[in-house]
């Protein structure tokens, strides 16, 4: 195939209840720069932002997975942040519950919370470049 495939994720969209508002929230408790664009509000983000070694997914998970907490919800997004342990302390802080355990591999560091909206969302820590190459 030479033409007509795809090159990266463009975005990721999804309902929310009040999304002025869940757009605050995760501007205040994870510092997201959330911009007005019509009925929507959301960000984005440069690749020359991500930090080395990271990467974005596209990964289909079995309809019956529990990874997504509640089987209501169709997807779940990982965010890429520069501190695990102060990123859940923040969301704590927002009232956000901040699910039990994390996560140490060779890809990083992960963590798990539920949001405003009830989303379970994903956070992740890359490794540090040499930390990886170790």
């Amino acid at each position: 195939m030479d033409k007509g495939k795809v090159l990266g994720v463009g975005g990721v969209f999804f309902r929310s209840k009040n999304p002025a508002s869940l757009g605050e929230w995760y501007a205040k408790h994870l510092g997201l720069k959330i911009e007005s664009w019509g009925e929507t509000h959301g960000t984005s983000f440069s690749p020359l932002d991500m930090p080395a070694g990271s990467f974005t997914v596209w990964s289909a998970f079995e309809k019956s997975t529990e990874y997504f907490g509640s089987p209501q919800q169709g997807y779940m997004i990982n965010l890429i942040v520069d501190d695990l342990d102060a990123a859940l302390a923040n969301v704590a802080a927002g009232g956000a519950e901040v699910l039990e355990g994390s996560e140490d591999d060779d890809f990083g560091r992960f963590g798990w919370f539920v949001d405003p909206d009830g989303n379970r969302v994903e956070l992740w820590q890359p490794p540090e470049p040499d930390q990886k190459d170790a």
